[in-house]
């Protein structure tokens, strides 16, 4: 894997480096985005550390955030979240990346963070890309659920 640069990478790049760390360690996140996880506030629960980012900026002005958790025993591929900021990206585009997203997740009414998730089924498990009610147009984030080892 090549090394981060200095020059911000876009999204499908920060996605397609991502998914090579499967299963996710903090230092491989790391490594990629160049940025720092710490641990949360909560820092976790019984099963799972809890590690979250700075923000970093991507080449078409948006900024991600990262949620990772990490099984603290055991094998487990851990999870990985990205919240999208500054930009929006559109559903068209993510479609043009990923073909045959089916839809997963629906807004129930509960709330305007309610979602409408598509998702990518890939040869290492799930990536689902999220449209929040406040603004269905913009891609809100995306999650990786990696198949169990």
């Amino acid at each position: 894997m090549s090394k981060p640069s200095n020059k911000p990478m876009t999204l499908w790049q920060a996605l397609a480096q991502l998914s090579q760390q499967i299963p996710f360690s903090k230092e491989g996140v790391e490594k990629v985005l160049a940025a720092k996880l710490t641990q949360t506030a909560v820092q976790g629960n019984e099963y799972f550390w809890f590690y979250e980012s700075e923000s970093v900026a991507l080449a078409d002005g948006a900024t991600l955030k990262v949620d990772l958790r990490i099984k603290r025993e055991g094998v487990h591929p851990g999870f990985l979240v990205i919240n999208l900021s500054g930009s929006c990206i559109k559903i068209a585009e993510v479609r043009s990346h990923f073909e045959g997203l089916q839809i997963t997740d629906h807004p129930r009414g509960r709330s305007l963070d309610d979602v409408t998730s598509y998702t990518a089924a890939l040869s290492w498990g799930a990536l689902s890309f999220s449209f929040k009610e406040r603004q269905p147009d913009c891609l809100s984030s995306v999650a990786f659920k990696p198949k169990k080892l």
